[in-house]
């Protein structure tokens, strides 16, 4: 066999592993395929020393939005990252109106994680979540000023058990 076809068939098997899907901020050896698994939010469950402090300072055209329900965290998992890719158009933040996040289909939309899904009170534009293993979350709040809703995420790290500040 001359060399040709073996760095051929090479190239081919490096650019395929750059193409993989990859875990993110998911602890290690964790599943990878965006379908729901409930063992890729098991990490989530563990009780951990991290906090994210938050608070929602949103502005559009002027005008000043303030929280109108409760704040949402929730794990990020391959099945989230691909849920809210198609549900904000990103998965490190967007700020989106209700209307639109409601008329998008997401695969499997009946899968129900919500046992791992934290919630929180926004207090005069402020909330927390404590006691959170180190991983990747996404934090989740619809806002209003007056007329129609907008629902801010975000993506956040907790890391090595400590705080972490973050502004919708």
């Amino acid at each position: 066999m001359s060399i040709r076809p073996l760095l051929a068939l090479a190239a081919v098997a490096v650019l395929g592993s750059a193409c993989a899907p990859m875990s993110g901020s998911m602890p290690y050896g964790s599943p990878v395929s965006s379908a729901f698994n409930a063992e890729a939010f098991a990490w989530s469950a563990r009780p951990g020393q991290a906090s994210i402090n938050g608070r929602v300072d949103f502005r559009r055209d002027g005008q000043v939005y303030t929280c109108t329900g409760s704040v949402a965290l929730t794990p990020d998992t391959p099945y989230t990252r691909a849920r809210f890719s198609i549900l904000y158009g990103s998965i490190d933040r967007a700020a989106v109106p209700e209307a639109v996040v409601r008329a998008r289909t997401v695969s499997d939309p009946n899968a129900d994680y919500r046992s791992f899904v934290r919630s929180s009170t926004c207090d005069d534009g402020h909330f927390s979540f404590t006691g959170l293993p180190d991983g990747g979350w996404f934090i989740i709040t619809p806002v209003s000023a007056g007329g129609e809703r907008i629902v801010l995420m975000r993506h956040a790290e907790t890391r090595g058990g400590r705080a972490v500040n973050v502004t919708l």
